[in-house]
């Protein structure tokens, strides 16, 4: 058991478990600020604040000599991989810092760096079911809460703690007038606090590092305006423990479809409300419905009202209603849900029936099975990792999402000879158009 005491802002924990992890107690996120002309370095007050944070966090820990502190790009060295550098730091760094800002909002980088930290959060609560809430947020400049995508604004925080003077001005003001010094000292100290105390008491486990040519950002595109809404609907075809297989073990499965836990006992939490995490995570709203309650919609022949990911366990075809059902499905031509078959290479059940349970998949489900780009095909073949199922559910939401863009009624309604404008869902990515891969013969299929 961690025992954690506090003593004029000195946090203490055992020198044997600190001697065990000297990983960067945070790591800075700012968006760099374009140069004026004027010569001078237009981020050397933000690097001010990570000396000054690294001072503290010194003095307020057992760090050995030479550990690191906190991180900020400008710790790479020259010739050093950036992105590799980034990652690196990324997955294995304890607190996550972003500096909140209008710019910092509109950086497609920052959201990148945020969406990468949160992934291991949210692999964190899937395997444990516990919080893992550590991100500590800092006004660089003050942001209106209008303004705030979804990612920040669901963050639990109290910047009233640092002082009222730093609500109002944000770090920024107080670095830049002498007035503000003592107020500035005093938000600093304890903005390194309370990084320490989460740093003590979350204990996040270290990630894959995350490629940034793929990464999607955490905010969307700026494009779609911070605040859009931009729903995304995860449908889950899976039985109860009520209604399974003769034969089929009950470990993971509740009284309801969303209680489905394919990755158990690896995973804690049911898979649909990781999914939940990770699509919320990409600046989307979602909505959890049953397959066995919704597949009466009538959508197939008339425009879409919201981009789907369809979560199915290969064991719901064992019953031949719910098979019906979903071939019937299948047979509607609904590109703009994607469809996702989660499975465990720990589940010897699952294994030794594979082949049966693809076959049957394939016979019911072929349009799914392929049409799409290659991850599509692969995530409908079948995900065997928790870690895997977050690497590739981004990318089908962004297929999904732009599949909805293409196939969504026009708004407003065309009128009068005019031309409506689609409704506007931009993907994680960024991206408000698509161009398909000419190498990917998925292209030809489905028309991406």
């Amino acid at each position: 058991m961690r025992v954690l005491t506090q003593d004029g802002g000195r946090v203490h924990a055992s020198t044997q478990q600190r001697a065990a992890d000297h990983r960067p107690y945070f790591f800075l996120s700012y968006a760099h600020t374009p140069g004026h002309g004027s010569g001078t370095d237009p981020d050397m007050w933000v690097e001010r604040l990570f000396r000054d944070l690294c001072g503290h966090v010194l003095a307020m820990t057992d760090l050995p000599a030479g550990a690191s502190p906190g991180f900020m790009d400008r710790e790479i060295r020259s010739g050093e991989g950036w992105s590799e550098r980034l990652g690196e730091v990324l997955a294995t760094c304890r607190v996550f810092v972003p500096l909140f800002s209008p710019r910092y909002f509109a950086s497609e980088m920052c959201g990148k760096e945020w969406h990468a930290f949160e992934q291991r959060a949210i692999h964190h609560r899937a395997r444990s079911n516990q919080p893992a809430e550590a991100i500590v947020p800092a006004l660089w400049v003050p942001v209106p809460p209008s303004q705030l995508p979804g990612s920040a604004e669901r963050l639990q925080f109290n910047h009233r703690d640092f002082g009222d003077r730093y609500v109002t001005d944000g770090l920024y003001g107080l670095i830049k007038l002498r007035l503000f010094a003592q107020e500035y000292e005093r938000a600093v100290y304890e903005l390194a606090k309370r990084i320490v105390r989460v740093a003590d008491t979350v204990r996040i486990d270290t990630g894959r590092p995350v490629d940034y040519r793929l990464a999607p950002s955490a905010f969307g595109s700026p494009s779609s305006g911070v605040g859009a809404p931009r729903p995304m609907r995860i449908t889950i075809a899976a039985p109860t423990r009520h209604d399974l297989p003769d034969g089929r073990i009950s470990d993971y499965y509740g009284d309801h479809p969303q209680d489905w836990n394919p990755y158990h006992p690896a995973a804690a939490r049911p898979l649909a409300y990781v999914a939940e995490e990770l699509v919320r995570s990409l600046n989307y709203q979602a909505q959890i419905t049953s397959f066995d309650e919704e597949s009466g919609r009538p959508e197939g022949k008339s425009p879409p009202t919201t981009p789907e990911i369809l979560l199915v366990d290969r064991w719901a075809l064992q019953d031949e209603d719910r098979r019906r059902r979903l071939a019937a499905f299948d047979a509607e031509d609904r590109p703009w849900v994607t469809m996702v078959v989660p499975w465990s290479r720990e589940d010897h059940q699952s294994r030794a029936a594979e082949a049966e349970l693809t076959e049957k998949l394939e016979a019911t489900m072929p349009a799914k099975m392929r049409h799409g780009r290659t991850f599509c095909r692969a995530a409908a073949r079948g995900v065997p990792t928790m870690e895997a199922f977050g690497q590739i559910l981004p990318q089908v939401v962004e297929v999904a999402a732009q599949q909805y863009l293409k196939h969504a009624k026009a708004y407003p309604p065309v009128t009068g000879g005019g031309h409506g404008e689609r409704t506007r869902l931009t993907g994680p990515m960024g991206h408000t158009s698509y161009t398909p891969d000419p190498h990917d013969p998925a292209t030809e299929a489905e028309d991406l």
